[in-house]
Order: C-alpha cells, then structure tokens, then sequence
C-alpha cells in the first residue's frame, strides 16, 4: 500500500510540472505577442518602422481618394444617363469618377446616393488591407532578417483633423539572436477629412432644402437668354437657337464659379459681389465648379422654337388691329435645364468634393426637399418588355429600308434595336398610349401613337429627307435686307437670310411664309397694356397647386421702328421630292412700298396676307 502511495506522489508532482511548463510557455508567447515598437530591439526597429510606413503612405492614399471621390473608395457601377436626363451616375472629373450625391437618372428618376461615415472608414480600411499586402521588405531579407507575416485587418476611425488607422497583422521579425513579435500597429495620420465630409454634407443639406444653386441658375437663365418680353418692332425678333444654349452654358459657369460661402477665404471686390455670398457661413474654403463641356440640357419650346431659330412673331399687324397703332414682339420661352455642379472644399494640403445635378423645370428651380429622399429602386419600364411587336419601315415607293426603333412610355425612351431588311420583330413594355419612334439616315423622322397592349404590329412609311438650300428675290431681283422664310409642314424649318440658307425637307404639303424687311422712318408713340397671368399661391394652397391671378402694366416708351415689313408673301405648295433633289429652292416675293407711317405699315401687313410667292427649283 506504501508503494501505491509513493507512485500516486509522483504522479502528481510531474503534473504540477507539466501545468507549470504550459503556463510559462503561455506567458512567453502573450508577453512576446504584445510587445510594442517602443520596446522592440534598435537591430530589429528598422523592419517595423518600414512596416508602419507601408501603413501611413497606403493609408495617405486611400484618404486623399476618398475625399476627391466624394467619401468613396469604391465607386459602384456606372450608369449612363439619356437625352432626357444627360447625368450618368459619376462626374468625369480630371479623370476621376466622382458619384453624384444627387442626380436625375437616365429614366428620370431622382437618384440620392450619399455615403455614411461608417461605409467611407471601411472602404478605406479595406484599401488599407489591399495594398498591404504590396509592403515591400525585400532590402531588408538581403540583410539577414527573417520575417514573417500573418492576416491583416485593419480599422479607420475618421475624425475632424485627424485619421486613426490601426491595422492588426502578426509580424514576427529575427536576425541572429535578437526576435520580436508585434501584433497590432497603429498610425495617426493628420487630415481634415472628416470635418470636410462633416461640412460636405452640410452645405449638400442646404442645398436640398434651399435649392439655392437652382434658385442663382434661374437668376442666370433670365439674364443670358430670352425667357419672357416684348420687343418693340413690327418686324419679329430673332434669336440663333445654338447661340442662345451656349450663351446660357458661359452664363452658367461664370455665375456659378463665382459663387462663394459666408467666410473670409476670399475678397469682394466691390458690394455688388455680395450678390454671389450664399448665407451660411463656414471656416475653410468652399468653391462651386461647372464647365460648359460636362453632360448638360437645355431643352427650350413655345411658339416659334426651332433647332436652328427661336422667332417672336409679330403682334398688331394683322387685319382689324391697326387701331392700335403700333406693332409688337411679345415671347414666351420654356426652358428645361440640366447640368452638373462640383461643390470643393479644401485647403492647402486637402480637397473634398462632390457633385451634385441642378435641374430648372419650365423657368422654375426645384423645389427643395425637406425630407430624406427614398432609396427604395425605381421602376424601370425597358426591363419589363415582354409585348412582342413587329414593326414593317417602307420608303414612299415602299421599299423596305433599315432604321433603329425606340418606343416612349411615359418619359422613359426604350431602345428596341434596328430592322433587318426593313421589318424589325422583338418585344417592347406594355403601354397604353406610347410612341413608336423611327429614324433612318437620311429619311425624315416618325413619331406614330401606339398602344402595344393592345397592338402587336405597326407598319411606318418614312419620307425621304433633303439638305436644300433657299434663296430670295424680291420683284426678281436678289435680296438687299434681311429676310426671313418659314417652311411649316412635314418638316418644320425656318432661316433667317442671308446667312442661315440650309433647310432639311422632306416631301408634303407645305405652308411657306416669307417676310422681307427694310430700313423705315415710323415713330410709334408711348402706350401702356396691362396683361394678367396665373401665378402659384403662396402658402400651402401654393404646395397644392393653387393659383391667383397677378395683373402688370407694360409701358411702351415712343420707339422709332428702324426696320419694317417691306416684301413678302405667303403660298401654299406640294413640294415633291424630285423637286428637293435638285438642291436649291428660290423663292420671288413681291415688294411691298416702304413705310413712311403706321397706316402705310398696317397696309403692308394686310397686303402680305394676299400676295403669293412664286417657287421654283434648281440644280
């Protein structure tokens, strides 16, 4: 019994050693896998001050991306935008694909899409990790070190004026007798950009509640473009339609790169740059950016809108109104506006920034939002074709021709593909009350109403479409003025000669109207009319739709009229199309005697509306 004793003691003091020896082991390998840089041998400090390098240059990267890709490593798919809505979901900018914080998709709808300050430290803190991986010890093996690495996973916290990055990863490090193991490394880097960000999305708020940059924009569309008016002149008033779209984009980015925020990063020059102060004050500079040549719209319509001329027609020259002893312009243009704007916040070393879409819809800014927009997906009608259509495309002689088929539902524009021997077979959404859309090179384009819910084949004739060049005589002799010629018809085309004498027509029926104007000598006395228009309410009844109506007086100072109606005519014509091939189209009016008075000027317009235009054609 004495033996089994004895050996139940030595049993026990070998597991007491062996709990002994563990325990030391498991304090060794904790003490070694805390050791900090601070305490780690000079011989091996070299190794871990590279690594920590590594940390802070991948780190500087990620963060000076992040803040001029507006909070985003990550930039998401790129969406393309539409003739309806040009902003595509990223701003080429410098070659940078910045998001939109706020844009209008391809389809129309309202896109927000703003990163959380908890989805831009991970994205850098995954970037961290990712180029990591790339730390370069190369120098340091050819000096006899021994290093060893294991996972990486590291953690960003973003504040105002400074970036903590703490990267946990195992680097066991040896040469000769002299080891260290450091498990967790840590950087802090000095960057503004979480004030940036913090500020970014502040003045993004104002101008979701306020709309103030729409509301400077609508400044600017009265100011560089026709919008609303009277021009004294019995003679219309003509704009060039491309001047007045690039007028506006100049307009634009000047006034908008003027823009500043209450602060004292800048100077006025005079009190009248007061005007360009938006009210909400901050303590690092802000600029506002639009270029001409970034995706922009400018859709303009109302009477006498063209793709080559915007026309005021004359009023008090037609018959019965010469009792009112002058003649007048008035004009009425709508505008739809689009286009980015690249908000920029920075300082010396720092930029954030990020663009967002200013929309004017018919004159007006839009209005602004006081809620968060819902993320919830828009409804993509293209997606959902499922009606199969078969669409037949013919010439006049009814030849089979090729030409690419769209179809519009609601304010969407679905692209069906082309037609292959002139037939075009596949499937389009279901719509009530759509349009199927035909275009072909060279060939007039056709807009023809279709309802594919309840229709599964179109056939479309399309008219053949001519570059034809207009010339005018008056009495046979060439023009000496000015002149201007309208086509109004199948194709809808006006110019203004001399000078724009390039029309594209199609064959059909036209209305040709021809207006030849000259110096005169009338005086028209001052006047007043007063005019009354519906505008929105204020208040919520405004919110609701409602309207009042708001009357104004326009004074007409005494105006000498320079130019007057001096010729023309008005003919209706079938104009074939072996006639358009020949290229050129002259036009002889009749001269109408130069006015010297109102009456003789009211006569010309009352002769104008009897007096036919002879036309003819030539190669």
């Amino acid at each position: 019994m004495q033996i089994v004793g004895d050996k139940r003691g030595q049993l026990a003091i070998i597991i007491i050693i062996a709990l002994v020896i563990v325990a030391g082991v498991i304090v060794y390998f904790v003490v070694r896998g805390t050791t900090s840089i601070s305490s780690v041998s000079p011989e091996l400090k070299p190794v871990y001050d590279a690594y920590e390098a590594c940390i802070r240059s991948d780190a500087e990267a990620a963060i000076s991306l992040a803040g001029s890709q507006g909070g985003r490593i990550n930039v998401g798919p790129f969406i393309p935008g539409s003739d309806y809505a040009p902003s595509s979901s990223h701003l080429n900018f410098l070659g940078f694909p910045v998001p939109y914080w706020y844009y209008v998709s391809g389809n129309g709808v309202i896109k927000e899409s703003i990163p959380t300050k908890a989805s831009m430290q991970n994205e850098i803190a995954d970037s961290i990790e990712r180029s990591l991986d790339d730390c370069n010890f190369e120098q340091y093996y050819s000096q006899g070190y021994s290093i060893g690495r294991g996972s990486t996973q590291a953690k960003v916290t973003v504040d105002d004026i400074d970036v903590v990055v703490t990267v946990d990863s195992p680097l066991e490090v040896s040469k000769g007798d002299k080891s260290a193991r450091v498990t967790s490394h840590q950087v802090v880097i000095s960057s503004k950009l979480g004030k940036f960000y913090k500020m970014a999305r502040e003045i993004y708020q104002k101008e979701k509640q306020e709309s103030f940059l729409e509301n400077y924009s609508a400044d600017v569309l009265r100011l560089y473009a026709p919008v609303d008016g009277v021009e004294i002149s019995c003679s219309g008033k003509v704009w060039k339609t491309p001047e007045v779209v690039s007028g506006l984009k100049e307009g634009l980015a000047n006034n908008v790169n003027s823009l500043r925020l209450k602060g004292n990063y800048y100077s006025l020059s005079d009190k009248k740059r007061e005007y360009f102060v938006v009210d909400k004050s901050v303590d690092e500079a802000v600029s506002f950016m639009y270029n001409p040549s970034w995706p922009s719209k400018v859709e303009i319509t109302g009477n006498g809108v063209g793709d080559s001329l915007m026309i005021a027609d004359p009023v008090g020259n037609e018959q019965g109104l010469g009792v009112m002893g002058f003649c007048y312009s008035p004009y009425h243009f709508v505008y739809d506006v689009s286009f980015p704007v690249m908000v920029q916040i920075y300082n010396n070393e720092e930029v954030f920034q990020f663009p967002v879409a200013v929309v004017l819809d018919k004159n007006l800014p839009r209005r602004g939002a006081f809620s968060e927009i819902s993320e919830s997906p828009d409804v993509d009608v293209c997606q959902y074709s499922t009606q199969p259509l078969k669409v037949s495309v013919y010439d006049s002689q009814l030849a089979p021709i090729n030409a690419n088929i769209s179809y519009r539902c609601f304010d969407q524009r679905c692209n069906l593909g082309s037609t292959s021997n002139g037939v075009f077979q596949g499937n389009a959404p279901a719509c009530v009350n759509g349009y199927l859309d035909v275009s072909s090179s060279g060939y007039a384009s056709h807009a023809q109403l279709l309802s594919t819910n309840e229709e599964s084949s179109a056939d479309v004739i399309l008219d053949r479409e001519y570059d034809v060049s207009v010339s005018l005589q008056v009495d046979g002799k060439p023009l000496d003025g000015s002149a201007i010629v309208s086509f109004i018809g199948p194709s809808n085309a006006s110019s203004a000669l001399p000078g724009s004498d390039t029309l594209k027509l199609s064959e059909g029926t036209y209305e040709v109207r021809a207006y030849v104007y000259g110096n005169s000598s009338i005086t028209i006395p001052s006047s007043t009319k007063s005019e009354c228009t519906d505008v929105p309410q204020t208040g919520i009844s405004g919110f609701f739709g409602g309207t009042k109506e708001q009357c104004y007086t326009i004074t007409l100072p005494e105006t000498k009229i320079d130019y007057a109606l001096v010729g023309g005519g008005v003919q209706s014509s079938y104009i074939l199309g072996s006639d358009l091939s020949k290229g050129n189209i002259v036009l002889n009016v009749h001269a109408l005697p130069r006015p010297n008075s109102l009456e003789q000027l009211q006569y010309n317009y009352e002769s104008f509306e009897s007096s036919g235009i002879d036309i003819s054609y030539e190669h």
